[in-house]
C-alpha cells in the first residue's frame, strides 16, 4: 500500500479559479505572460498544486479506498482478484475525467476513514453519511438516499417487517462488523440473538441456509440481494425504519477537490454514466 501525504487545505475563495484552469487545461499567466508555477507545464492550475486534484493530475493517478465486500457499490473476487460494483464504475469515470489510472486500495469498514485519509485520495462503496465519519472526513454530494430495512427469506416478510418483530429472543439476526449495520442492530435488536459476521460476501447465505432469520441493511442491498437471490427477499424497501444519504468519503479541508469530484458527480448524474452503471446490478 502506498502512503499518500495529505495535501494542504486550499481556500474555498480560490476553488473557482482553479476548477475552471484545471478543467481548460491552463495555468495562470504572469505579468511578462509566462507561466506563474513550473506545475502549469503538467497541466496542474496553481490553485489546485496543494490539492489531491492537483496531485492526481501530476502522478496521473488516483486512489481509491473501498472495501471490496458489499455490493451492489463494490465488489473484489477473492479468485481473480477483479474489481466490480456500481461505485467501482464510478471511481474508473472519475479517473478517467482526469487521464489518471484508478488504482483500488482495499480496506474495511472500521477503518475506512483512516485507511483513506492515509492512503487514498477519495474512499468508495456504499458509505452512508454519519457524524462520526464527518467529524473526520469530508462527503462528497449525495450519491443515492437510503434507509435500514430487513431482507429475510421469501415468505417470511411479514414475520420480520418491524423493529419489534425483529428484536426478540427467538429472532436470529445476522450483521457485518464495523459498519452501520452493526451499529444499527446494537441499538435496535438488544433482545434478539444478533450474530457479528465477518465475511460480508457470504453473510446472506446464513439466512438461505437458516442459520440466521434476517438481516437489516441498506435498501439499496436488500434490492440488490432480492434481484440476484431467489430465496431472499426484500421487505418495504421503499420505506425502510430511517433515512440516510450515501456518498463519497474525501479528505477535510480540501475544497478544491472536493469541487470537483462534485462537479464529476453531477455530471456522471445527468450523462447516463451513473444510471449505466446501476443497471447492471439492479436490473
Amino acid at each position: 500500500m502506498i502512503t499518500r501525504s495529505r495535501p494542504a487545505g486550499i481556500t474555498a475563495a480560490a476553488v473557482a479559479v482553479g476548477i475552471a484552469a484545471v478543467l481548460t487545461g491552463c495555468g495562470s499567466q504572469g505579468q511578462e505572460g509566462t507561466t506563474s508555477s513550473s506545475f502549469a507545464s503538467a497541466g496542474v492550475a496553481p490553485t489546485a498544486q496543494h490539492s489531491h486534484l492537483g496531485e492526481v493530475q501530476r502522478e496521473g493517478r488516483i486512489q481509491v479506498c473501498t472495501t471490496g465486500d458489499y455490493r451492489p457499490y463494490t465488489y473484489k473476487d477473492p479468485k481473480s482478484g477483479e474489481w466490480s460494483g456500481i461505485d467501482v464504475d464510478m471511481a474508473r469515470s472519475l479517473g478517467k475525467s482526469l487521464g489518471a489510472e484508478v488504482e483500488f486500495v482495499q480496506t474495511s469498514w472500521a477503518n475506512v476513514v483512516t485507511d483513506m485519509d492515509v492512503s487514498c485520495d477519495i474512499a468508495v462503496g456504499g458509505i452512508s453519511y454519519t457524524t462520526d465519519r464527518a467529524q473526520k472526513a469530508a462527503f462528497s454530494d449525495t450519491t443515492s438516499p437510503d434507509g435500514k430495512t430487513p431482507v429475510v427469506r421469501c415468505g417470511e416478510e411479514e414475520k420480520y417487517d418491524t423493529v419489534a418483530e425483529i428484536n426478540k429472543p427467538s429472532v436470529k439476526v445476522v450483521t457485518p462488523l464495523g459498519g452501520t449495520n452493526e451499529k444499527f442492530a446494537d441499538k435496535n435488536f438488544p433482545d434478539a440473538q444478533v450474530t457479528k459476521y465477518k465475511d460480508n460476501n457470504t453473510i446472506f447465505d446464513q439466512i438461505v441456509d437458516g442459520a440466521a432469520d434476517v438481516m437489516v441493511t441498506d435498501a439499496s442491498e436488500t434490492r440488490w440481494v432480492a434481484h440476484t437471490h431467489p430465496e431472499l427477499c426484500s421487505v418495504h424497501p421503499d420505506k425502510p425504519f430511517d433515512h440516510f444519504d450515501k456518498g463519497y468519503l474525501l479528505p477535510q479541508g480540501d475544497t478544491v477537490w472536493e469541487e470537483y469530484v462534485d462537479n464529476w458527480l453531477d455530471i456522471a448524474s445527468q450523462d447516463g454514466t451513473k444510471a449505466a452503471a446501476e443497471e447492471k446490478w439492479y436490473g
